[in-house]
């Protein structure tokens, strides 16, 4: 454990000092009310190290996340600002990092984004002037003081760097390309790691070993998604590359009495299989934050 080390957020001491450390995933609303948002943070006040807000997740509009990440922190809770490239060149990229500093956030996850066309806005064009390699990049050329440009800034920001990778790729060549970016999102800064959903800890536990084979060292925390239906489940298997339920846990939605039990008892038991395995989780409640405190009771 590091003593006397000054930390950027309580999300990165909890990583750096070895502890299983919870972060937890919210979706603006759609619109402008702020009720929304701080109900589903009171569901998280005590469990989670870290609030997640996505940045027009699957390419729906809704609230920004830079705006929501600031409620959250005059509210008094750790929000990461997910951030896509999808939607911003480098000069609004490079300015709302140095806004969110400004705004107390220093938590931020480099994303690419889904591609305009399965939203709801599907003739809006897309940006990608960079992608998420390249905005881990800007932030630390931001940290040394320099604009993408090569100027000066007035004062450098600093920020806790994250990234995502897909432990479930489902060929071998996929599945080498998911290590090779993690390596290169690791030299341009990132310092800790969010998989892609999990639902088979063996997948998991496959994928932790082979990082240590590949000597790749940094917190990485288990994406775990409520499930809460079969026709979810099916969904997913068939639209969401690199994400399998398995029949077993879509036959368990499928004759439950209780949806809601069987969820949680799912999610509690695939955190506590991979827990050994990794620095933390990373949970998507997808609208039932109020059962997240029902997952963590359950946690050994």
């Amino acid at each position: 454990m590091n003593t006397g080390k000054k930390y950027l957020s309580k999300l990165e001491k909890s990583l750096d000092e070895g502890k299983f450390a919870i972060t937890c995933e919210i979706g603006p609303p759609k619109g402008a009310d702020q009720e929304e948002i701080r109900e589903a943070a009171e569901y998280l006040k005590g469990i989670a190290d870290g609030i997640n807000v996505t940045d027009l997740q699957s390419s729906v509009m809704r609230l920004g996340s830079l705006a929501t990440c600031t409620l959250l922190k005059q509210w008094g809770y750790e929000p990461v600002f997910q951030m896509t490239t999808r939607d911003r060149n480098r000069l609004a990229l490079q300015s709302d990092l140095i806004s969110a500093y400004t705004m107390g956030i220093r938590n931020v996850l480099a994303i690419t984004g889904d591609y305009t066309t399965v939203g709801d806005h599907p003739q809006a064009e897309p940006v990608y002037d960079l992608d998420s390699v390249q905005l881990l990049w800007t932030m630390k050329t931001l940290e040394e003081g320099k604009d993408l440009s090569g100027n000066d800034l007035t004062a450098a920001p600093k920020f806790f760097k994250g990234a995502v990778v897909n432990p479930g790729a489902d060929t071998e060549a996929a599945y080498e390309l998911q290590i090779i970016k993690m390596k290169k999102k690791i030299e341009q800064g990132a310092q800790f790691f969010q998989t892609q959903a999990i639902f088979d800890a063996e997948v998991f536990k496959r994928f932790m070993d082979r990082l240590e084979k590949e000597k790749i060292d940094v917190p990485v925390l288990a994406g775990v998604i409520l499930l809460k239906s079969k026709g979810m489940a099916n969904y997913m298997n068939k639209f969401v590359p690199g994400v399998f339920v398995p029949g077993p846990l879509i036959e368990k939605m499928d004759t439950t009495g209780d949806k809601v039990a069987t969820c949680i008892e799912i999610a509690s038991g695939l955190i506590n299989e991979v827990k050994p395995y990794c620095s933390g989780t990373h949970i998507q409640a997808l609208g039932w934050e109020k059962h997240i405190p029902a997952v963590f009771a359950n946690i050994k």
